[in-house]
């Protein structure tokens, strides 16, 4: 089941001018380590790797229901890439407590996360999906199968 969906699109030249602006200020605030060596190991691409992760984070955040607010830091909300160069968000802090909440019982929730940009847009898409859990996750002893 559906959880929740958000989407969010950033403008890759107001990033670009916010990191001229306010630097690793605004770099380490928003952005954690791994985000930000995945930015800089893309020299022709910094400002809109960055972009495209300001946009999950933001699109996680009302997936959430929450918006930027309530608690949330801009770094409970981190986005990495599998080695198939797939994105996957991991949320910590309080948003994984949000999650949490919102997840039913006996179900486990799954964030999946798309990101795009074509200059000067970068958008993303959240999707937070409840999957039910396997009867052995929830400590049900499996039924025997046909002898």
């Amino acid at each position: 089941m559906i959880l929740g969906i958000g989407t969010d699109l950033a403008n890759i030249e107001r990033i670009e001018g916010t990191i001229a602006r306010f630097g690793e200020r605004f770099l380490n605030r928003v952005f954690t380590e791994r985000e930000q060596a995945k930015a800089h190991s893309r020299p022709r691409a910094i400002a809109a790797t960055y972009a495209k992760r300001w946009a999950a984070k933001e699109a996680c955040s009302k997936a959430l229901g929450t918006g930027l607010r309530m608690g949330i830091s801009w770094k409970d909300m981190a986005v990495s890439n599998l080695r198939s160069g797939q994105p996957v968000m991991k949320v910590t802090g309080w948003a994984a407590e949000r999650l949490a909440a919102m997840t039913p019982p006996g179900h486990e929730a799954v964030i999946h996360v798309t990101l795009t940009d074509d200059h000067p847009w970068a958008q993303a898409f959240v999707l937070i999906e409840a999957r039910p859990l396997p009867a052995e996750k929830l400590g049900h002893a499996e039924k025997p199968g046909p002898a």
